[in-house]
């Protein structure tokens, strides 16, 4: 697979394929014309995806379900949405059916203290990447920070409601990076040759406070969206039963130890698409249809 245009390459399996850069993987690869099966875990949710994929269901807890997909395709992009114990017989299967994994993975290796908190991911990352290292398959690794669409879970419902965004640690740093240059990424690394090996940390452009990324969504609604700082211990019950708390406190950890410190920026979108990273700003222009009222 050595030119996006090519019709003639065996099918790229995506998995995760309905989620949120999972479903931009497909639509990237169909646009190259590269052929794409989609595997999602139940069947009624292929209709959220483009026709020209072929669908399979298949969940990574049972891996021989994942044969049919897995059979004459060429390369998979790895989202891993489950829990750890069939990580092994997963990667195995990879290894007897294609050549090349793209993995989405975490960047727990970045030395800088925002990433190196303690992170259950990272250390389920860790060890499907050591697992993928062993059976000698072509690898890229892609390692995205902060990704710009979690401000919709996390910032969306105040500001939609036009109420002040409440948030802990206003201070800290990251550099949010647009799903869609994650997902181009991936394509490019999925379909041409060049990049096995590769270990990418992908970042946006910018580094930004918590508080003005506030302000960037803001600027791209064309108002100012009021911001107040909320303790960790009124994070923690706002987010009681909504998510593992283990999640809760590495999140905690790691923005108190981004507040001061520019996050880490890296230079690995644009090396490898040749065009720069989308801003924050640009990220909440195009989706400001979600930041109102009627969304």
């Amino acid at each position: 697979m050595s030119g996006m245009n090519q019709t003639d390459v065996p099918p790229v399996l995506v998995t995760g394929a309905t989620g949120r850069v999972g479903r931009l993987v497909v639509g990237q690869l169909l646009d190259a014309g590269v052929p794409v099966r989609a595997l999602t875990r139940r069947s009624g949710a292929a209709v959220t995806l483009p026709a020209k994929a072929e669908m399979f269901t298949g969940d990574l807890t049972v891996p021989e379900s994942l044969d049919p997909a897995l059979s004459g395709a060429g390369a998979v992009f790895l989202v891993w949405t489950a829990p750890p114990r069939t990580a092994e017989a997963v990667v195995e299967r990879l290894a007897t059916h294609v050549r090349r994994v793209v993995f989405l993975s975490s960047p727990h290796r970045t030395p800088h203290p925002f990433f190196r908190q303690p992170n259950p991911m990272a250390v389920l990352h860790a060890g499907i990447e050591r697992l993928i290292a062993a059976t000698g398959l072509e690898s890229t690794t892609l390692r995205p920070g902060m990704f710009a669409s979690n401000s919709l879970a996390w910032w969306a419902p105040a500001i939609r409601a036009g109420e002040v965004v409440r948030w802990p640690y206003g201070a800290a740093e990251t550099a949010p990076v647009d799903d869609r240059d994650i997902a181009a990424v991936a394509a490019r690394t999925i379909c041409h040759d060049g990049y096995a090996g590769g270990d990418y940390v992908l970042t946006g452009p910018e580094s930004l406070t918590q508080a003005a990324q506030v302000d960037a969504i803001g600027d791209a609604l064309g108002r100012r969206i009021p911001f107040e700082e909320m303790t960790p211990d009124e994070f923690r019950s706002l987010w009681e039963g909504a998510a593992p708390s283990s999640a809760v406190d590495m999140l905690l950890a790691a923005w108190g130890a981004a507040v001061g410190q520019p996050a880490y920026v890296s230079t690995a979108v644009a090396d490898i698409l040749g065009t720069p990273p989308r801003t924050l700003r640009q990220w909440a222009t195009d989706h400001a249809t979600v930041f109102t009222k009627d969304s």
